[in-house]
Order: C-alpha cells, then structure tokens, then sequence
C-alpha cells in the first residue's frame, strides 16, 4: 500500500512539473473566496441596514453597528486586496511585491464609495419596486429579489473594478451568478435604475454599456457576435465586443442582443428575439409568432379486457 501510495504522489508530482500553468507552488497565497463572500455579506449589512444580520437597530445603537462593521471591513478588504495584488505581481521577487500599505489604501478608497453605491442601488430598488406589478414594497424588492441582489453585487465589485483590484471583483460576481443565476461582468457598464425581473438566466458581458432606466427579463443574452483576434491567433483584449443599451429600454424574456451594437433609447425589444444589428430609437424590436397546429386529441378506444386478466 505505501509502495502504491509513493508511486501515486510521484506520479502527480511529476504532473506539476509538467505543465506549470495550473500549479502555484511558491507563489503568494491567492485570495480567499470563503472571505470575500463574507465580505460581501457584511457589505449588505452597511448598505442596508435593518436588513440583514441579527441586530435589532436603533438610533442609539446604529453609529456603533456601522463602525463595527467598518472596522472589521477595512481589516478583511485589505487582507483579500493584498493577496489579489500580490497575485497580479506573480513572478516578481519578495521584496517587489505590492505590500499592504498600498491594500489599505484601496480599501480605504473603497470604503469611501459606500454612500455612492447606497444612493444608486436606493434607485435600483425604486425601480423594481415601480416596473413590477408584484412588489408588493421595496422591503420585499430589496429582501428577496435574486435580480436585485445580483446588481447589489454587481455595484460592489464595479467600484472595485474601478480601482483595477484583480480577481476579487470577478469572485464576486461569479458568486451571485451561482446564487442568484445573474452573471453580470464587473467591468460592465451599469446606469440608475436598472431592473432586472425574474432574473434566471440573464448574461450582460464585460464591455457592455447599459443607460439609465433600463428594465430587462429573464434569459436575456448582451454579449459578443466575435472576438477579434491578433497575428498569432489570440482573442485581442480590452476591446468593445457587447451592445450598448440606451436609456429607457426594456428587453424581454429571452432576447439575445450580440457584438459592439446600439440599442436605441426607448425602443423596446421583444422576447426570444435576436439581434445582430443597431436599433433606432423608439423602435418595437419583435418577431412573427410561430404557426401553431391545434387539434382536438384522438379518443383511445378502451379495450375490453382488464389488465391481469386472460
């Protein structure tokens, strides 16, 4: 068994070696995802407070709760921005590599954006509130919405973005994507009052740019028609390859809008449609409803033998 065991390790080992890509042996400790989902619960208790976590608020009792709750977000930011830093440095010597001076003040930096994201995302849940005949309050929009948390995330890890942090942003909209079904990319482009209904299923790609009051449903697909690609072959990087969407659109259920077009403000685009093209302004964007066959179904004669018996 030990002999078996030694030729096993060996054997995986000698994989290592072989392909240096998906190993990280002697490297800076990558970011831990357990920790910035924390993160980003502790984040929902600043943005929205009475919310989420056990405490009961009060005005004697919330400075106290936000302080907390700043203080132990401005330790576990820095740590995660530290390792993402020290991540993106890979290769460089100890003594190169980012120190946490620098994750302290991007976490700072930060921090100082929350009151921002509050106001956008207060619009965010106006707007589901208004463009849903089901919401029956912003409490139950802000609560139990799987669209609206997703773009709750999605603020976050924007800011974060912003301030060019690697792979945390990513990490954190990939965790709503598996929560929530929404998978918005952080570098996205996002206006006031967006609403996202139902949600399941909903794709918007990184270069995508989206403008204000835009409503759009499940299924919905932004994304690219191709990637350019330089001489040897690779996808270019750092280009607009996904739609801009004006402001005042709304995209129903199923629509798949591709490559660097425009959608022009107020026109509203039609489920299950697809759509490679610019659209004008205050256009109605649908498509012919299938040919439906309806038919009354055949009797099925019984028969006259019970099942069992001969």
């Amino acid at each position: 068994m030990d002999n078996e065991l030694d030729k096993l390790t060996g054997a995986i080992l000698a994989s290592y070696r072989t392909d240096k890509r998906t190993e990280r042996i002697g490297s800076a400790a990558l970011p831990s995802r357990d920790a910035i989902v924390e993160i980003i619960g502790e984040l929902r208790q600043l943005l929205f407070p009475g919310y989420f976590g056990q405490l009961a608020l009060t005005k004697q009792n919330v400075r106290y709760h936000a302080g907390s709750l700043l203080v132990r977000l401005g330790r576990g930011l820095t740590e995660q921005i530290y390792h993402c830093l020290c991540h993106d440095d890979r290769g460089s010597s100890p003594a190169e590599r980012t120190d946490r001076k620098k994750a302290a003040g991007l976490a700072g930096k930060f921090l100082r954006r929350i009151p921002a994201i509050r106001r956008m995302l207060a619009l965010d849940a106006q707007a589901g509130y208004d463009g849903d005949p089901a919401a029956k309050s912003i409490d139950e929009v802000i609560y139990c919405y799987p669209g609206f948390s997703a773009i709750t995330v999605y603020r976050l890890a924007h800011e974060l973005n912003r301030l060019k942090i690697p792979l945390m942003p990513r990490i954190m909209t990939e965790y709503a994507h598996s929560t929530t079904g929404v998978d918005i990319h952080p570098g996205a482009t996002v206006g006031k009052s967006f609403f996202i209904d139902h949600a399941t299923g909903v794709v918007i790609g990184e270069t995508t740019r989206i403008g204000d009051n835009v409503k759009i449903y499940q299924g919905v697909t932004l994304g690219a028609l191709s990637f350019p690609k330089d001489e040897r072959g690779r996808v270019i990087k750092g280009l607009q390859r996904h739609p801009t969407i004006g402001d005042g659109v709304t995209i129903y259920a199923n629509a798949t809008i591709l490559g660097k077009i425009a959608i022009g403000a107020g026109s509203t685009i039609g489920g299950n449609t697809f759509i490679t093209e610019s659209v004008a302004p205050n256009t109605v964007v649908g498509q012919n409803p299938p040919e439906l066959h309806v038919r009354a179904k055949r009797r099925v004669a019984r028969s006259s033998r019970r099942l069992g018996r001969g």
